[in-house]
């Protein structure tokens, strides 16, 4: 059994404005197996327990060498690039303003 692992940065999530959390890089084991539904209960769940685990490093590199190190095969994903718009709060009652005035 190969252990497979993506390396990444995690998105800022879409309840936060800020950048908090999202500088490390996250190695995440994918699954070795599927998913399934406990016959019992119902649950889904499965005796995986590589998915639980999540590693954070400072850099790339670090997270790199580690998988090297341990014989873990590694996909990298290269964060996108946000284009942050820079925004005014006056210029919501700016005299030129394009946007129909919804109040």
């Amino acid at each position: 059994m190969t252990n497979r692992a993506r390396i990444f940065q995690q998105p800022k999530n879409a309840m936060q404005s800020g950048t908090a959390g999202t500088q490390d890089w996250v190695l995440e084991f994918e699954p070795a197996e599927p998913r399934k539904a406990d016959p019992l209960m119902g649950w889904i769940g499965s005796a995986d327990t590589q998915t639980q685990v999540k590693l954070r490093f400072e850099t790339r590199e670090d997270a790199v060498a580690y998988a090297e190190k341990n014989g873990i095969d590694y996909e990298v994903e290269l964060p996108k690039t946000r284009h942050v718009r820079p925004k005014a709060y006056a210029d919501n009652f700016r005299f030129g303003r394009r946007e129909n005035w919804t109040h």
